[in-house]
């Protein structure tokens, strides 16, 4: 249901943005810093696993890392591609589902990521404590991970709420992207409108559905992290957009 989701909104992944280029150096920026923070010099080969349509990938690999992506959606893994090759860069893509990251990658990486929450897209605990043991799994022993979630314990839950995103301007007109999000209990249905507005008085919208969430608390997450084997957990909630959680193996 995910990989649907997200191959049906790839084409409109960049709208999410208010300038998607820019967020993507913006982002290599942040997560350079806290790289070289919290890891000194031991990061070179980098595992997105959660890539999209390479946000992260792409920043990083320009900051001069070895990247390898992967997504379990195949249309963003083809858009990432694309946006890659644009720039001439030389990354690794892979359709993989993180929870099974062992029987994609036979080799280890100096970091393993996962951004924009893609992480609480795992409905359970034991689900996510699969995938943090495969970052763990794969990532050496001087090196780690770090993933970015939502902070679901400031977010007011219940019912059905609106969320705008982003207009803008296009050759044909306008393209607005707003969000319903409607909750049951610690989970919640994120539905995307996509509205085509070319001056016409009919609109094209395009609706995508079947982006479920789990509301997983940070505590929990660093717990479940604990469990997987990290020695170390830290969380840095006002460097990047998202809080980030760091585990550190050594």
């Amino acid at each position: 249901m995910v990989a649907s989701f997200y191959d049906q909104l790839s084409p409109y992944y960049k709208y999410i943005f208010q300038d998607w280029n820019a967020s993507v150096d913006r982002q290599a920026m942040i997560l350079d810093e806290v790289i070289h923070e919290y890891f000194g010099e031991n990061v070179h080969s980098i595992l997105d696993a959660a890539c999209g349509i390479g946000t992260q990938a792409i920043g990083l690999a320009q900051k001069g890392y070895t990247l390898t992506a992967s997504d379990i959606s195949a249309g963003e893994i083809e858009k990432a591609q694309s946006e890659a090759s644009k720039r001439k860069l030389d990354i690794s893509f892979r359709v993989a589902d993180m929870r099974d990251l062992q029987q994609t990658f036979q080799t280890k990486f100096d970091l393993v990521i996962a951004c924009d929450n893609a992480v609480p897209h795992l409905l359970s605990d034991a689900e996510i404590r699969q995938a943090i043991e495969q970052f763990y799994q794969v990532s050496s022993e001087s090196g780690g991970c770090m993933i970015s979630v939502r902070d679901y314990d400031a977010i007011e839950r219940g019912g059905r709420k609106l969320y705008p995103r982003q207009v803008h301007d296009v050759p044909q007109g306008k393209i607005v992207v707003f969000d319903c999000w409607e909750f049951d209990g610690d989970f919640y249905d994120i539905t995307m409108y996509i509205v085509e507005d070319t001056g016409q008085a009919v609109a094209k919208t395009n609706v995508i559905r079947g982006g479920r969430y789990y509301c997983v608390s940070i505590s929990k997450l660093e717990t479940l992290m604990k469990d997987a084997g990290f020695k170390t957990v830290i969380t840095l909630k006002d460097r990047f957009y998202q809080p980030l959680l760091i585990g550190l193996k050594a």
